[in-house]
């Protein structure tokens, strides 16, 4: 199995990809996939067992933790938000971005 890291890595490639392909919907998903991964990865090193093992799950159990720097709970709140019916996100975010950020910060705490 891939480190976190690796897996991490893959999903903002796949999410790049993506993007090249004007598929913005896809990168979304690959960026939440990345989120997930570093959450899982941040839980499991300190020992607590995240409750839910979908990325949108554990963005939402993410939300919680008293650790995260406010910028980062809005992260997790921007990778959780439900698109309109155009298929858009509700706020002028680039995701991939942020969910970078998230995953930075995550691996390295």
């Amino acid at each position: 199995m891939n480190n976190p890291q690796t897996e991490i890595e893959q999903e903002f490639e796949r999410a790049a990809q993506a993007r090249e392909k004007a598929n913005e919907g896809q990168a979304r998903v690959c960026a939440r996939r990345a989120a997930g991964i570093a959450i899982r990865d941040y839980f499991n090193r300190r020992g607590i067992r995240p409750p839910a093992t979908s990325a949108y799950d554990l963005l939402n159990f993410l939300k919680e933790e008293p650790l995260l720097p406010q910028d980062l709970k809005l992260v997790a709140d921007h990778l959780t938000l439900r698109v309109t019916e155009e298929f858009k996100l509700p706020i002028n975010a680039d995701l991939v971005t942020e969910a970078k950020s998230l995953c930075d910060w995550l691996l390295k705490h």
